[in-house]
């Protein structure tokens, strides 16, 4: 065994496992971070998605030994409070049916709308087809991310106008 530190979340996570322990495991078994899912064990399905220095990658892929010092980011991580856009866009317009995928659908969905704050229905099923829903509920993702964006805006535009009235978004 061999011992690594990560950062998991904004901390410092020490764990002793093996190199070619897959982060996966680390996170859910040593952490005891269960809201990442095993789905398929090759990458295949989306279930097990996390950020990695901001970018989605499967962690059931990835060995603990070639993660170094990039910042890790689980479901666990968005928002506590599930106040995070899509968290609150997936409980309002109640996305999930079983759930069992929808940490990696909404991991995978951030990074989307991080790099398109207004994503089109082309970019978010660009965007989300690595991410496999063994209920189908693809029409609700989308709409959830749709409405996470939609959130995110108003979120945004409600920040800016308190900056304005306050005198803190002038210089």
């Amino acid at each position: 065994m061999s011992k690594y530190t990560l950062n998991v979340n904004g901390k410092a996570q020490p764990v002793d496992v093996e190199a070619d322990t897959p982060l996966l495991w680390a996170l859910r078994d040593t952490m005891g971070l269960v809201g990442t899912k095993y789905g398929c064990g090759v990458g295949a399905c989306g279930a097990c998605t996390v950020h990695v220095d901001g970018q989605p990658a499967r962690a059931c892929q990835l060995p603990v030994s070639s993660i170094g010092k990039r910042k890790i980011t689980t479901i666990e991580g968005l928002d506590a409070r599930a106040a995070h856009p899509l968290q609150q866009a997936w409980q309002e317009l109640d996305v999930p049916q079983c759930g069992y995928c929808q940490s990696g659908q909404i991991m995978s969905a951030c990074a989307l709308l991080k790099q398109h704050p207004h994503p089109t229905e082309a970019q978010i099923d660009e965007a989300m087809a690595g991410n496999l829903c063994r209920c189908a509920t693809y029409v609700r993702i989308r709409a959830g991310v749709q409405r996470a964006a939609d959130i995110a805006s108003a979120a945004s535009g409600a920040s800016a106008a308190s900056a304005a009235s306050t005198g803190k978004g002038r210089k």
